[in-house]
């Protein structure tokens, strides 16, 4: 084991035990593959799953995954087209078993942060599918809530607004400037630090993933 990965494993170990404090179910994959099959794992077979805007979930291929089980009513946002058809898709996350999405940061002490333009993952986050699994690589773990607010603000939105070529102020600088431009994506600001009804689940992977 290199250093970096004993690292990552001690990280992992005392971030889950911070996760369990706070009614969160947590795992530690390695690598991505291993992240794969684990969130594979937690998805029973006949269950309705949808995701959020999460490139992690994406990148690692889980979408392709789930559906080639064959065994699972996969609802597919990307396929969907027209602004009115994206609309009823948001809406119908909300009764799905099982919603897939990844956080902008996370403290070391357990608090899941995320920021949202449209409101949909945060709100899906808050209330509604039956269980919300969360896919983070250990890139995204932050010392303190600050510093992962502070992540969430001043690394993840404007990556997010280059990637959806909106002209804010981080955009043309890759500096958070605290907006309130017309295409802020930082409009609702979440911080999940206790899940009372256990409905949450954090599957850590041991890679750089997402923004």
């Amino acid at each position: 084991m290199t250093p970096k990965e004993l690292r990552n494993e001690r990280l992992a170990e005392r971030l889950i035990r911070n996760l369990q404090r706070r009614h969160i179910e947590g795992f530690y994959c390695p690598t991505g593959e291993e992240a794969v099959k684990k969130v594979s794992e937690l998805i029973a077979d006949g269950s309705s799953v949808t995701w959020g805007g999460t490139m992690t979930v994406r990148d690692l291929g889980i979408p392709d995954a789930l559906r080639s089980r064959g065994t699972l009513e996969v609802l597919d946002r990307d396929l969907v087209e027209t602004p009115e058809e994206k609309y009823a898709m948001y809406l119908r996350a909300f009764s799905t078993d099982v919603y897939l999405t990844s956080a902008n940061a996370i403290s070391e002490d357990g608090v899941i942060v995320n920021i949202d333009g449209n409101g949909n993952r945060v709100a899906a986050i808050t209330w509604g599918p039956k269980k919300v699994i969360f896919v983070v690589g250990l890139n995204k773990v932050a010392q303190t809530v600050e510093a992962a607010l502070s992540r969430a603000r001043g690394t993840a939105s404007p990556i997010n607004a280059a990637r959806f070529d909106i002209q804010t102020p981080c955009q043309m600088d890759g500096v958070c400037h605290n907006c309130n431009s017309p295409g802020s994506i930082c409009n609702y600001v979440h911080f999940l630090r206790n899940s009372p009804q256990g409905r949450h689940v954090v599957v850590l992977v041991g890679e750089d993933l997402g923004y």
